[in-house]
């Protein structure tokens, strides 16, 4: 019987502002020693011919709305969904706006002019009493997605990590973590760099409990400032975010 062995191998290819990382798993005996390359050439082809835009648009929604929303919200009575992107509301004007007040650029699938990011708003009654809005980034090991419960004047109510592929995802998910969050604006994350990881004022007391998990605890930070920076732009600047959310959701 021929020995039979399992690899691991990650392929990243960049084209303009589309990044594609595929991570493939496969077993092998003499015969199939050529798997890597044809793996590779594939995908350099997917990305090349045009596959590279669709797959760009990596949006980030509550795995559970109804559930989520309550949790975060207990007064609500309702919520409406409304979907926005940067190339729907500026384009290429509104991403340097965006990326000059991050000090950083965008990059990657989970940045692309033309993400879909999901807004949920909430109601109680007739009245709208906050956000729930998502983002997806990229941490160490692979996506992060962070989620943020606002008040009607931008001030996280909550701070939510949904997904995080890591060792460490438990502390960085916890509650405890998350409520050195709570209070925080727009303001404050604007004294956060997020290329440095350097911070001042109330941003610099929040704590990192896993010092191993550096490069996540900053994923984290960053995907909060920027977090707060499209939901300034997509709702608390003076153009709505939709004309036509919906009905509202029980």
């Amino acid at each position: 019987m021929p020995l039979m062995i399992t690899e691991f191998f990650c392929s990243s290819i960049t084209t303009g502002r589309y990044e594609i990382t595929v991570l493939l798993s496969y077993r092998f005996s003499g015969k199939a020693k050529g798997f890597r390359v044809k793996a590779a050439i594939l995908v350099f082809f997917l990305v090349t011919t045009g596959y590279s835009p669709g797959w760009g648009a990596v949006g980030c929604d509550l795995n559970d709305p109804d559930r989520d929303v309550a949790r975060l919200f207990p007064e609500s009575t309702g919520y409406k969904t409304v979907y926005v992107s940067v190339a729907q509301k500026g384009g290429e004007s509104l991403l340097l706006r965006i990326e000059k007040i991050l000090g950083d650029k965008f990059h990657g699938i989970y940045e692309t002019i033309d993400v879909p990011y999901t807004i949920y708003e909430i109601f109680a009654g007739k009245k709208k009493i906050g956000y729930i809005h998502g983002v997806n980034q990229k941490g160490q090991f692979g996506g992060i997605q962070v989620f943020l419960a606002l008040d009607p004047e931008g001030r996280i109510k909550a701070f939510y990590i949904q997904k995080m592929t890591s060792q460490y995802a438990g502390k960085l998910r916890d509650a405890k973590f998350g409520r050195q969050f709570i209070g925080l604006t727009l303001m404050d994350l604007d004294l956060y760099d997020v290329v440095t990881g350097k911070a001042s004022g109330k941003v610099s007391a929040i704590k990192n409990p896993v010092p191993e998990a550096e490069p996540d605890f900053r994923a984290a930070l960053r995907a909060t400032k920027k977090n707060l920076i499209l939901m300034d732009e997509f709702v608390y600047s003076s153009h709505p975010a939709s004309s036509n959310p919906g009905r509202i959701q029980k």
